[in-house]
């Protein structure tokens, strides 16, 4: 989570997947959709963001784990 307040709207939940040190893809609440770095991270943000279960999930992601972590 990146925090700018402690107001939900300026939170963003960044939940980033990596192989050998190396970012693959990678989902931004900012966006709202997965963004691959390489080739294979390309493949798998677009089988990803064609899921709108995953979207919802991800997007629902930064209200449960961000807010209640605003204080720490």
């Amino acid at each position: 989570c990146v925090f700018n307040s402690s107001e939900l709207k300026d939170i963003e939940f960044i939940r980033s997947n990596y192989y050998n040190k190396l970012e693959l893809y990678r989902f931004s609440s900012s966006l709202g959709r997965f963004v691959g770095y390489t080739e294979y991270g390309v493949k798998q943000a677009e089988y990803f963001n064609s899921d709108p279960s995953i979207i919802g999930a991800m997007k629902a992601q930064r209200e449960t784990y961000c807010l209640n972590n605003v204080g720490i």
